[in-house]
């Protein structure tokens, strides 16, 4: 009885200092309007791209052909990635195509020779992203099918050199009539490195590599590959650097 009397006693003392809660818990009225204006972690509102929704502007040799993809083929593949119209720009340089997303839609404009590519939804995010790189693709098209690109290397080194050639001693040819560039960049042996297609290579100098093409993706990768046997380094500004491309010299390491 003992015992149960003072469980009883100790309950009645807690009781008066914890508070029974009989209402919801309320917000002071001061906390009111931050709670009412919460902000994004972003305040700014989802911007249209410049870059793609700049009109392209056809120059008077140059043709832009729309083509619609088949229903069909449109179902077979994901909703998401789907392609849509292909366009082929064909000029002086020769000819390049292109597939644009199922979400992208081009404007023609005839009297101003002008095409603008738009987008179905503007807020959604890949469709902004891909709206400007689409749109930055055919305008290096229309460049390359009326001009051309153009890559220009600069051998710098004792004794770096390059030629053209019509046979490779180390490789075969990929298809017929393909030429090499032969570069002599210090290794014990020459590099030979076939010219891929629609890129024509020429050395105006024996440090100088022009390279010309129609389609600009492919004449940089060229010159990449090529850039890579020999990467300018810092000490002494020795490599082989693509168009304006420096490189910062280093104090030399004194032991």
């Amino acid at each position: 009885m003992a015992s149960h009397h003072c469980a009883v006693t100790s309950r009645a003392l807690w009781s008066t200092f914890i508070p029974v809660r009989t209402s919801p818990l309320t917000v002071p009225t001061f906390l009111l309007p931050s709670l009412a204006h919460r902000s994004n972690f972003s305040t700014t509102t989802p911007a249209r791209s410049k870059i793609g929704s700049a009109p392209l502007s056809l120059p008077p040799d140059v043709t832009f052909t729309i083509t619609p993809t088949s229903a069909t083929s449109a179902s077979r593949s994901s909703p998401r990635n789907a392609a849509g119209s292909s366009v082929e720009i064909a000029g002086p340089q020769g000819k390049l195509s292109l597939s644009i997303p199922n979400y992208m839609s081009i404007e023609v404009d005839e009297e101003k020779r002008t095409r603008t590519l738009r987008i179905q939804d503007a807020d959604e995010r890949k469709q902004r992203e891909m709206w400007g790189t689409v749109r930055a693709y055919l305008a290096n098209h229309i460049l390359g099918v009326s001009e051309g690109h153009t890559a220009i290397l600069r051998l710098v080194g004792v004794g770096y050199r390059a030629t053209v050639e019509s046979k490779a001693i180390t490789k075969s040819p990929a298809y017929d009539g393909q030429k090499f560039v032969s570069l002599k960049v210090g290794y014990s042996h020459p590099i030979e490195l076939g010219i891929p297609v629609g890129v024509k290579a020429s050395t105006p100098q024996p440090t100088r590599i022009l390279l010309e093409g129609a389609e600009r993706e492919v004449v940089m990768q060229f010159a990449a590959e090529i850039r890579a046997w020999r990467k300018p380094e810092p000490y002494k500004g020795k490599g082989i650097f693509v168009n304006g491309e420096t490189i910062k010299l280093k104090a030399k390491k004194i032991k």
